[in-house]
Order: structure tokens, then sequence, then C-alpha cells
């Protein structure tokens, strides 16, 4: 009897472990069970993309409108990054079919992807395709390297592959591929690329030292790439008050800055959502229904404009920062919790 006994407490207890483990997986209720260790489900944990673009350089290249047989060629590239983190056991198989893929639709296609190009960008745009279709170009150089199962040299070649993709995308860019509302015809605005380079000192006159080593510098310069693409009102008008010296000899600080509340135009909160091809004005984006921005701002040296002090539906028409993404700071997924909540611009390079 006592074996017997303790022979049915187990069950229980088995059944119990195999219940709470059901009713954890299982979205349906377990109808005729009401037991107190079987609580209801009262939220769905989401777990956002998590490929999002982690670095600057990812996130330009992804916002470039540019021809779409070239897209579909970048997209299949830009897998080997994600596939080149997976420890131990790398899936080459993998890697080198996206490569094959890439280059098919590179040669099927090299009549339509030449013909996007402007008329007087056609020499340029060719030699770039060129040194990615030939036969020692680079895409075969990636093969190579990826069937010689070398991941440091899959990702140098991979690299260089993606930078030529990119420089042959802006040479495609037609500028906006959208129109921007009526209302804010007056604004200025920014259709491509900039680049801002900032010269800095530090306030009690000392030296900056790099961190590599080398001779300390008094003045060191920061570059802001600015993309009208994505933000052309934010981006046009962080240019003009660059370009009319507003931010000549002002203090970098981690707060507002002492700046002319006057000065710039006070721009609606602009935010180009991932998949679409314009901008959503005064209107954020939410993490839990999976939308994330083009430009993320879970990216180490994000440039973005602060919120308006009146409306959070703008943007603070001069209020700038430079966002130092922490992920231990971050939420799910390694994303920002202010994720989808301002007008980031650029990134510093």
């Amino acid at each position: 009897m006592p074996e017997l006994q303790q022979g049915i407490i187990n069950l229980g207890a088995a059944v119990s472990a195999i219940v709470v483990i059901v009713q954890l997986i299982s979205p349906v209720p377990l109808s005729g069970w009401d037991a107190p260790f079987l609580p209801p489900a009262e939220a769905v944990l989401y777990s956002p993309d998590t490929k999002v673009p982690r670095t600057g350089e990812l996130a330009l290249r992804k916002a470039i409108p540019a021809n779409t047989n070239m897209k579909t060629i970048q997209n299949s590239l830009e897998e080997l990054s994600y596939l080149l983190r997976i420890p131990l056991r790398k899936p080459y198989g993998t890697m080198e079919g996206n490569v094959k893929k890439a280059l098919k639709i590179a040669v099927d296609e090299k009549e339509s992807i030449l013909a996007s190009l402007p008329g007087d960008q056609k020499e340029k745009g060719l030699a770039i395709y060129e040194s990615l279709t030939d036969e020692k170009g680079e895409l075969q150089t990636l093969l190579r390297y990826i069937k010689d199962k070398d991941p440091d040299r899959v990702s140098v070649a991979l690299s260089s592959s993606l930078d030529s993709i990119a420089q042959l995308e802006l040479l495609q860019a037609p500028g906006l591929s959208f129109l921007l509302p009526a209302q804010y015809s007056n604004y200025p605005r920014l259709t491509g690329r900039a680049v801002v380079e900032f010269v800095v000192e530090k306030g009690d006159g000392s030296m900056f030292t790099p961190q590599s080593g080398g001779v300390p510098i008094k003045a060191a310069k920061i570059q802001v790439v600015l993309d009208g693409y994505s933000a052309p009102l934010t981006t046009g008008n962080f240019a003009k008050l660059v370009t009319d010296g507003a931010y000549d000899g002002m203090k970098l600080k981690c707060t507002d800055q002492a700046i002319d509340k006057s000065i710039g135009y006070s721009v609606p909160l602009e935010i180009m959502p991932s998949g679409q091809f314009e901008p959503l004005y005064k209107t954020t984006l939410s993490k839990q229904d999976a939308e994330l921005p083009v430009l993320p701002l879970s990216v180490y040296g994000a440039v973005a404009m602060a919120h308006d002090e009146v409306s959070e539906e703008y943007s603070s028409p001069n209020q700038f920062f430079f966002y130092l993404y922490d992920k231990s700071y971050s939420g799910l997924g390694g994303l920002s919790f202010d994720e989808g909540q301002f007008s980031v611009f650029g990134y510093v390079f």
C-alpha cells in the first residue's frame, strides 16, 4: 500500500507538471481543468524582428531607394551577415546558395540594372557592375572563400561586395521616390545624401588623445551622414541650420542647447517604417506591433532630433542629439525603449 500511494503521488506530480507546460505553450485553454496552479493567460510576449540594422552603414545601405533587382541582390547578400554570426557549424551551403542567387540575378538582369542609371553615370555604373560580376570579380571571390569555409575572408569579401552594391544603388537612386505632403511644400528638404562635418574642441582647452595611440590633437572631427531618402524634411531643416551657421560655436551638452528657439522649422515627427515607401508624419511606431523604422535608433551614433517642447508630434526646430546606444540598457530584441519615437536622420561615421 505505501508503494501504491507513493506511485499515485508521483503520477499526480507528473500530470501537474505536464499540464503546466502545456498551458504555458498552448494559447488554447484546457477545458475541464480548473486548478489553482493554472492561472489564466493575460498577455502574449512578442519578440520583435531582431534583424534590425545594427550599424549606421547597414541602415543607410538599406535605406537607398534603388532598382528592384539590386535590392533583391542586396537582401540576399545581407543575409550572410546574420549567417556568419552562427557559432561553430556555420551554414556555408546556405551562404553559397545566397551568393549564387545574387550572381544569377545580376547577370540575367544586367540590362534592367544598367538601364536605371542616369546617362551621365552609366560609365561609372558599368565599371562597378563589372567589378561585381566578372569571373575574378567580388561575387566570385566571395563564393571561393565560402567554399574554403574561411569566415574571416568571407566577412571581408562580403563587406567589399555590399559596398560596391551600395555605390551602384546610389547612382541609380532617383531622389525622393514619393511626394511630400502639400502642407510641407515650402519646407527645405534634402532629396539624397549629405555629409556634415563637425569640428569640436574641448571646453577646457585640453587635447584629444586617440584611443589607438598617436599624437594628441586639439580639434576632433565628427562626420554625420544625413539620409534625405528616409527623412527629407528633417535633414533639409538640419542641413539648412548647418549652412546658416546655427551651430557654430555651440557647446555640446547632455542637456538642451542654449540656442535661439526661433531658428529652424518646426518639422513634424518624420519616421520611415521598414517595408514602406514613404515616411509617416506626426506618428510614432509600436515595437509591440512589429513596427520598426528604416533608420533605427538602436545604433551607436544614431543622430536624431529631440521632441518639440509643446507637442511630441513635432521635432524640435533645432535641438538634436547623438544617441549612445547601449545594449545592456535595451529592451526585448536588443531594441532601445525609445525605438520608433524620434526622427532619426543620420549616423556618425
